[in-house]
């Protein structure tokens, strides 16, 4: 009997079908791949990957998959195919579906894995219903009230310590002359039902009183760790209103997060263990983006390797690992992301993981890493390391110079080709997850600023940081390295080529050979020409040098 050499996991089910398989079990499969990330249902295949065989009432694939659409809400469309062989079987593929679905009875079902690491079929509960739609960025569980909440549950004192963040860190002035309840309104703290004003979850969440937080949300929780080896100096666990844990979460890391300084030229630079507005964008990101229908807490953990910072939900539909800086702003809770930008506390412009990378790059330390999140966790990692002083001082320089900050793009550049020496564009796109046409508008203006520099043509140019950036870390054998060493060997290579061609070689084959410009090849043959190595022959584009 054959038998597939892959097993079951969350994207693939085997399902026997020598007995018939029941259609409800396979409309539950659907439902449940459709709910979850999509997949293939195997019909005629053992647990254990044996092909047994197909039954004869399955082998009609119009009508299955007919069928599937009948029996489904809102109906999905599957792809069917009989894969023949010694033994045929059925392979049914589902797409992840952009809406919750369910089977014609009524039954909502998803893909989760047992404890033994074997997928499984399941309920879908309300809540996470809840938690599936805002993934898809189709519900705003933020802007939804709060059951059983009144507009008494909000407290006047978190009111005002909001209205002293907006003057702190300059959030929208117009804010403050407006009356309590106008503010609720205008930051959607507050939303109108038969005539009352009831908290939004968003309104809990920043102005909640604490007892009626621990009563109404319970899945509000926050923690703050500081360990050292294995002893643990700090371990504070508190529920209470965002503003208030923020403030909170601040001042403990104000006291343990030090600075050293770096002599910029005239100036000198203080640069802390990790950078403040990035540590406060990576706080705010976890308390806007966390999942509030989940158990868990935000926690915040320091210790000698680093930072983590991590919240209960994955990322949402469209975000990964992979593509965390190129892809368009989304949010879980938006109506909470929005108060947090208005108010002064977030990016503006939704792009806070920019800010969170720019505070690593800008002293030369190692890049935030996101790669332990999973689908039920967000997890940042930011590494503690020593600043680089000559990557400080050249940034600074440059900012200075432009009058602004340096674009994150740039910041990834410089610093993967600090670490590479040498790369391509292919492989600066590899490296910072960023577009190969992004890629080539961010090198040019490095060139043109004179912080990085190219050589070769087409596939083969490559780039390198500049002389200027070699010389600020007293590295100049290190330019020569990358640059002299190629530049050196141009005419042993042209004449061991020419040597080797019948003696003759034209600037088309050097420009192939080196890949350097058509301008670069003329001047490395007039000067092996001038010296009496080579002879120019003709005229035009029939012209060629050879071997004297």
């Amino acid at each position: 009997m054959s038998k597939l050499n892959f097993s079951e996991s969350m994207t693939v089910e085997f399902k026997s079908d020598e007995k018939k398989l029941s259609d409800d079990i396979i409309i539950d499969s659907v439902v449940a791949f459709a709910n979850t990330s999509g997949g293939k249902l195997y019909l005629g295949v053992e647990n254990d990957g044996r092909i047994s065989g197909l039954h004869k009432d399955h082998k009609d694939i119009t009508r299955l998959a007919a069928y599937i659409a009948n029996k489904t809400v809102p109906p999905i469309a599957v792809s069917v195919e009989i894969v023949d062989g010694e033994t045929d079987y059925l392979i049914i593929s589902v797409r992840q579906s952009r809406s919750i679905v369910a089977s014609s009875s009524g039954k909502i079902l998803r893909r989760r894995l047992k404890a033994n690491g074997e997928p499984e079929n399941v309920p879908m509960y309300p809540h996470e219903i809840n938690t599936r739609l805002s993934s898809l960025s189709l519900l705003d569980f933020s802007s939804l009230p709060v059951p059983e909440s009144k507009y008494e549950d909000l407290s006047s004192v978190e009111r005002e310590r909001l209205r002293n963040i907006i003057l702190a860190y300059d959030g929208e002035k117009n804010l403050l002359e407006l009356s309590d309840e106008e503010l609720d309104k205008a930051l959607r703290l507050v939303t109108d039902h038969d005539g009352k004003l009831i908290p939004t979850y968003t309104g809990m969440l920043l102005i909640g009183q604490k007892d009626r937080i621990a009563a109404l949300m319970p899945t509000v929780e926050m923690s703050f760790q500081v360990l050292q080896g294995t002893n643990v100096l700090l371990n504070d666990t508190f529920v209470m209103p965002l503003l208030a844990a923020f403030e909170r979460i601040e001042t403990y890391m104000s006291a343990r997060n030090s600075e050293v300084e770096v002599e910029c030229g005239l100036f000198r630079i203080s640069v802390p263990d990790f950078d403040k507005r990035a540590f406060r964008e990576a706080v705010v990101n976890a308390f806007c983006h966390r999942d509030y229908t989940m158990l868990g807490r935000v926690r915040i953990q320091l210790d000698e390797s680093g930072l983590t910072i991590s919240n209960p939900g994955g990322f949402i539909e469209g975000i990964s690992v992979d593509n965390l800086l190129s892809a368009e702003p989304q949010g879980r809770n938006p109506a909470l992301a929005d108060a947090f930008k208005r108010i002064g506390l977030a990016e503006r412009t939704g792009r806070g993981i920019d800010r969170i990378y720019e505070g690593s790059l800008i002293y030369g330390r190692p890049l935030p890493d996101y790669s332990d999140s999973n689908n039920i966790m967000v997890k940042l990692f930011i590494p503690r390391g020593l600043p680089d002083k000559a990557f400080v001082e050249m940034i600074a320089t440059q900012q200075s110079k432009l009058g602004r900050a340096t674009p994150v793009n740039m910041l990834l550049v410089l610093n993967a080709l600090k670490q590479n020496r040498r790369m391509s564009v292919k492989e600066l796109s590899e490296e910072t997850h960023i577009a190969e046409a992004r890629i080539k508008a961010t090198t040019e203006a490095l060139i043109e600023a004179g912080l990085i520099e190219a050589s070769g043509t087409g596939k083969s140019r490559s780039y390198i940081l500049s002389a200027k950036m070699y010389k600020q870390t007293d590295n100049t054998a290190g330019y020569v390295r990358q640059t002299g060493i190629d530049t050196v060997r141009y005419p042993e290579l042209i004449m061991k080529y020419a040597k080797n061609n019948q003696g003759t070689i034209t600037r088309y084959d050097v420009q192939q050979l080196l890949q350097v410009s058509a301008p670069q090849s003329y001047r490395l043959l007039r000067k092996l020409t001038v010296e009496g190595k080579l002879e120019l022959v003709g005229k035009g584009k029939g012209a060629y040098y050879k071997v004297k």
